[in-house]
């Protein structure tokens, strides 16, 4: 349903978590700064916010070359972005490499890294996000390569968005109900058996259904076992209505607790084109509240990036692929936050 990650943005975080492994990468404590990519990005004090922020990432990359351009105006304006942890997108092809490189370089700044997975087979119903492991079996070994580039590291896992919302939907054919709710349910075991892992399982938006229709399909797909749900992932629903929506479903799966995608909610919704292209690249977003684990409401963990605010949601309003760096959409997100 909503523009994730394309073959593009997956294979340079397949370079960047290789990078980060073999370099060592790291941030240090609070105030610590890093001189490797040029825009000195700090990590945010751990106290309010123990997510590791990613001194090589495409904001922070964007960060360095508007400097270097002397927009510093620009620069400043995207270091709103580089300068927040957010999710880490794990690739296709080198998932133990990339987990590894990306939690060992938060270990070495004392945070948790933020990872995103996102391969179940037949995902993202053939839209601008399709594509996933090939079959159960590959998918079972990819989870298993990520666990074991974990390993023992803190990490915070938001696990395959839209994939239970699209059984519900019937977006997902009904042959691959049974299989993907198995696979759900495994990677959650397999995730949790690990030492210092939070895995959250998405379960939609705001904007979507009712918990009523999706409290079920969680609990087949073994959310007793996880540490809770993520909701508004990718999309852009005010952090007051996800927090009353999450708040409904909670109440149906036990109490468990959910975080927040709060990375383009800043202004809520668009509204002003065709319903299902809403999603989409919509004009007018602002950046919502930074991440933090000090919210709201007491079931609430944590507001996080999961989304990587300036990265396309797909090729629709003049964007580049799903999960492709889009500057020009990053400085308008950072422009019309507060």
């Amino acid at each position: 349903m909503y523009g994730k990650r394309g073959a593009g943005a997956r294979a340079s975080t397949a370079v960047l978590g290789a990078a980060l492994l073999l370099a060592g990468c790291s941030s240090g404590g609070d105030g610590d700064k890093d001189e490797g990519s040029g825009a000195k990005i700090t990590q945010q004090p751990k106290n309010a916010d123990p997510f590791w922020v990613n001194p090589e990432g495409n904001a922070a990359e964007q960060v360095a070359t508007y400097a270097r351009a002397g927009k510093d105006k620009d620069a400043e304006q995207i270091r709103k972005i580089a300068e927040q942890p957010t999710g880490e997108w794990i690739g296709a092809e080198n998932p133990e490499q990339e987990a590894r490189g990306f939690t060992e370089a938060a270990e070495k700044a004392d945070r948790a890294a933020i990872l995103v997975l996102y391969n179940i087979p037949h995902r993202d119903c053939g839209q601008f996000s399709q594509g996933g492991a090939a079959d159960g079996d590959a998918y079972r070994t990819w989870i298993d390569g990520v666990a074991k580039g974990i390993g023992d590291r803190p990490a915070t896992v938001i696990l395959e968005p839209d994939a239970v919302l699209h059984l519900v939907n019937q977006c997902t054919p009904e042959e691959f109900h049974e299989e993907r709710y198995d696979l759900l349910k495994g990677a959650i075991g397999k995730l949790k058996s690990l030492k210092n892992t939070k895995v959250y399982l998405d379960a939609g938006n705001a904007g979507w259904g009712h918990p009523d229709q999706i409290f079920q399909p969680l609990q087949w797909a073994g959310i007793a076992e996880a540490d809770g749900f993520s909701v508004n992932v990718s999309n852009f629903y005010s952090t007051e209505d996800s927090i009353a929506y999450g708040k409904q479903l909670a109440a149906k799966v036990a109490g468990k607790h959910f975080v927040i995608d709060t990375s383009r909610n800043g202004n809520g919704p668009y509204t002003g084109g065709k319903a299902d292209e809403n999603w989409c690249n919509p004009p007018g977003r602002a950046l919502g509240e930074s991440p933090t684990t000090k919210t709201a409401d007491p079931l609430v963990d944590a507001y996080l990036w999961v989304k990587r605010p300036g990265e396309s949601d797909g090729t629709c309003k003049g964007g580049p692929k799903a999960g492709e760096w889009w500057a020009e959409y990053a400085l308008k997100l950072a422009k019309a936050s507060k």
